[in-house]
């Protein structure tokens, strides 16, 4: 089945402790149906040192649940997403505005 959500698409949040952040999608796993969006759903992980780089306690993006995520359309929106054929190809669109989605 084609992903509604890819990597790259600015997103909102639209339930948990980050409702209402934005911010786009770093990657997704489809088989568990999470993402990593950058700047959400933070959490402390400590880092030990190594000869390279500088231990401590660094932020880390976690994964967040697809079905918590909308996408966010042109005029800013949170919107959800259908697919349909656009001559031979099929396109993703914004149900709200009827925009194709990166064509």
């Amino acid at each position: 089945m084609a992903a509604k959500l890819r990597k790259g698409d600015k997103v909102i949040v639209l339930a948990g402790k980050d409702k209402g952040k934005q911010g786009t999608i770093a990657s997704v796993d489809p088989k568990a149906n999470k993402a990593v969006v950058d700047g959400v759903n933070m959490a402390i992980r400590h880092v030990k040192q190594s000869q390279t780089t500088q231990g401590g306690r660094t932020p880390k993006a976690m994964p967040i649940d697809l079905s918590n995520l909308a996408l966010i359309d042109a005029n800013g929106k949170a919107t959800r997403v259908g697919f349909k054929m656009d001559g031979d190809k099929k396109v993703r669109f914004a149900k709200t505005t009827g925009d194709v989605i990166d064509a």
